[in-house]
């Protein structure tokens, strides 16, 4: 056999075992898309994805108002009014604390890095009732605010360090250059360190955007007025709220609410591949 005959033998061996495995690993999301055409009955009894008896059941309930205060689409309209602006600040707020952490030297720079880092080993649900008590006095409960506003201070320790360890990849002369050419410490972050980041960035940004689309606690804890929830609150809510409550239609809700995600992933996914290989790169 020769080295080519190998070599092809092991191609094929090697594209075959990862279809399969993405087949596997997609199987659940195709079954979810089928399962929206199934009743209930069918849903329970058949793992294939395919109907047997298709009904549009599902999708024409999808849309019904719960109590008339709140659908599926405004509880989605809902969760973008926080992820838009959550996304916004948290790349702006981490690339300017990172750009400081990575390229300024300062007292106290290395405990204030270690402290950091060591949030990221704090559970959130510590955190939970003293930061409940802290918005109550400012009178920020029931609002978007809470979930908002802590991004503007880069409080999402993850990016910050992600970021940083992206930011020892890239060269200190261009900045030596851009310095040379009359840019201050706001010019090089914007006209150098920015566009380099780009890939990192936009990795940072459909991260966010997927924690907080799928956010319940933060939601849960801080929301209270039905017209206000977000969509991981509506589609719990109808869950418990119907009667014998109909699979398909809230398989058809969820489905219908991972639309904009995907939408945006593979929009932006060479980039968000980009970001991700870019963390391999050491300074």
């Amino acid at each position: 056999m020769t080295k080519e005959t190998k070599r092809k033998i092991s191609s094929v061996i090697r594209y075959t075992m990862l279809v399969v495995v993405g087949i596997i690993m997609i199987y659940p999301l195709i079954w979810m898309v089928g399962a929206t055409f199934k009743t209930n009955s069918e849903i329970f009894t058949s793992a294939w994805f395919v109907p047997k008896n298709p009904v549009m059941e599902g999708y024409e309930t999808a849309f019904v108002d719960y109590g008339g205060k709140i659908n599926l689409i405004k509880s989605m309209l809902n969760t973008y009014k926080i992820v838009v602006p959550k996304v916004i600040f948290t790349v702006i707020s981490a690339t300017i604390t990172a750009y400081g952490f990575g390229r300024f030297e300062f007292k106290g720079k290395k405990i204030l890095f270690a402290l950091m880092i060591s949030t990221l080993f704090l559970p959130q649900v510590v955190l939970n009732a003293p930061q409940y008590i802290m918005f109550n006095q400012w009178g920020w409960l029931n609002s978007y605010l809470p979930l908002v506003i802590p991004a503007l201070f880069a409080g999402d320790t993850y990016f910050l360090f992600m970021l940083v360890q992206f930011l020892r990849g890239v060269p200190r002369e261009l900045e030596e250059a851009a310095r040379i050419d009359g840019c201050n410490s706001i010019k090089t972050l914007w006209y150098v360190i920015v566009p380099m980041l780009k890939p990192s960035l936009v990795s940072v940004a459909l991260f966010q955007f997927m924690w907080t689309s799928n956010d319940f606690m933060g939601p849960l804890i801080y929301i209270s007025d039905m017209p206000k929830y977000t969509n991981s609150i509506y589609l719990r809510m109808s869950m418990d709220g119907d009667v014998g409550f109909q699979w398909n239609r809230v398989l058809a809700m969820s489905l219908i609410s991972i639309i904009p995600s995907l939408i945006v992933f593979f929009c932006a996914q060479d980039a968000f591949i980009d970001g991700i290989a870019a963390g391999g790169v050491k300074g």
